[in-house]
């Protein structure tokens, strides 16, 4: 019997309720976060959450969804090759 291989993402939606909920889906991976920030990877490319007490109430990358609690500031997409910063390995030796 043949396995289904195919992997469908989850369409890429983002909900925000008043500034202190926020849900996203389509996520694909999180890349950094802190009460500040969260950078992650969706479907539609790299979505960074700025705010304050940003906290991740729940996170199902099987399912592809994110929820935050906090103040939300801004939501803002960036090119994958233009994350503030980088990524770890770059910022350790300087690439």
């Amino acid at each position: 019997m043949p396995y289904d291989t195919d992997f469908t993402a989850a369409p890429h939606r983002v909900t925000l309720d008043g500034r202190d909920r926020l849900t996203v889906s389509g996520v694909e991976d999180v890349d950094r976060f802190d009460e500040n920030e969260i950078v992650m990877n969706t479907a539609e490319g790299v979505l960074v959450v700025t705010g304050e007490n940003l906290h991740i109430d729940k996170l199902s990358l099987d399912g592809g969804e994110l929820h935050v609690d906090g103040r939300v500031d801004a939501l803002s997409y960036e090119e994958a090759g233009g994350i503030r910063g980088g990524g770890l390995l770059s910022r350790i030796f300087g690439g």
